[in-house]
């Protein structure tokens, strides 16, 4: 006999394996949907990933933490030099032999071909050639710094609003600290001009990947179709750990510190242990949607940076439904998708020509149209979409049972 409780608590992990393993994939092989959609799902989950570790933190701990734009650019970064690194033409040699990323050209501003002696590869650039280190680094940054925030936030007692405060303002100076040229991460313009994905070892030079002959081009649509599948099964492992963890003993602690932090603190446990677990976690999990993001999108910026990023984030969570995980999936594909569907037109919305000239489009009116959804779903089901199934079908149930007692007996 099914277990119904079972059943119903992993039926999102069902649906997801179905939708984004089973149908999305058949649809690209039988050539129904184009790599472009397919490319564009595995961005919009890449979001998915930093959702699911805000709603650990919020949902679950209590911690409304507005940093998890900065965990994803970390990641995303990382990567970005790494592509950068087997990317762009072939063009200076600095004097150690190190070929300057093309990105960099905005920082050394010299014509391709010559070599002055200042333009150099950046030492904090190299120990992103090769993809191990890249991939270890960009999970590891990431984790150091929530640690050494939480670390010193948690210890201070910092909680609710002030925490957010706090983890918004870290947030805009790293962006700031991003935007700046001598700064050697290429300033506004981001990190770009990638062409492939090039599986080499500590060896560094010019034609290494093409001598190697284990560069993947970036553009081709078989990658971009791996890279979606990475995607998928990355969202994957991280529910069913988030789900671990949710259900053990760390888990119900976590719910304890958002409920009654105090009563848990007097019971002889330390809070900030657990909360700097979960929120280093959270960290390392949207670093590795960054991670995932670049080669996808092929740029990052410090704008993926910005407050609105995060608070976006947290628009996510509350529109899906907060302490479900499978909420903050939820809420990042509907949003995403949304937001890509009405952008789409180009045409006036009815009616907004009588006000403003030449109307608006949606494009324009995206912060409201977004503001009324996160107004909708908080106020009218602050249980979040993913939760409107099951309250309908409950709803239906006892509308049936109250009918049947009210039926007359004979």
């Amino acid at each position: 006999m099914i277990d119904q409780d079972r059943l119903k608590r992993n039926l999102p992990l069902i649906l997801w394996l179905l939708l984004g393993l089973v149908i999305v994939p058949g649809l690209y092989l039988v050539g129904i949907t184009s790599i472009g959609t397919v490319n564009k799902l595995g961005r919009y989950m890449t979001f998915a990933l930093v959702a699911i570790g805000l709603d650990l933190i919020w949902g679950y701990a209590g911690i409304l933490g507005l940093c998890q734009a900065l965990f994803f650019c970390l990641g995303g970064y990382a990567m970005g030099m790494y592509l950068a690194h087997h990317g762009g033409p072939e063009g200076i040699i600095d004097k150690t032999g190190w070929k300057l990323p093309a990105c960099l050209f905005v920082v050394y501003p010299y014509k391709v071909g010559e070599a002055p002696g200042d333009a150099v590869v950046p030492w904090f650039w190299k120990p992103f050639w090769s993809l191990p280190s890249t991939i270890f680094l960009g999970l590891f940054i990431p984790g150091l710094v929530a640690f050494i925030i939480g670390y010193f936030g948690f210890r201070s007692r910092v909680r609710g609003v002030y925490f957010a405060i706090l983890t918004q303002a870290i947030t805009v100076a790293a962006q700031n600290f991003f935007t700046m040229n001598n700064m050697k991460f290429c300033g506004t313009n981001g990190l770009t001009r990638f062409e492939r994905i090039c599986l080499v070892g500590h060896e560094h030079g010019v034609d290494v990947c093409q001598k190697a002959n284990l560069s993947f081009q970036l553009s081709s649509d078989s990658l971009q179709f791996s890279l979606y599948l990475l995607t998928a099964v990355s969202i994957f492992g991280t529910y069913v750990l988030y789900r671990y963890v949710i259900s053990s003993r760390l888990g119900r602690i976590l719910v304890a510190i958002r409920d009654a932090e105090s009563t848990l603190r007097f019971s002889g446990y330390k809070p900030y242990k657990y909360k700097l677990f979960a929120f280093v976690l959270a960290a390392m999990t949207a670093a590795l949607g960054g991670l995932l993001y670049v080669p996808q999108m092929k740029i990052i910026t410090p704008y993926n940076m910005g407050a609105e990023r995060s608070i976006l984030i947290v628009i996510f969570v509350a529109v899906g439904g907060r302490n479900t995980l499978s909420g903050a999936l939820v809420g990042a594909l509907t949003v995403n998708l949304l937001y890509d569907f009405l952008t789409s037109f180009n045409q006036p919305i009815p009616l907004t020509d009588l006000i403003f000239p030449g109307g608006l489009t949606f494009a324009k009116t995206w912060p409201i149209v977004l503001g009324l959804l996160f107004l909708t779903v908080v106020l009218g089901y602050p249980d979040g979409l993913v939760k409107l199934p099951s309250h309908f079908w409950s709803n239906i149930k006892n509308k049936s049972n109250l009918t049947d007692k009210q039926k007359p007996i004979g």
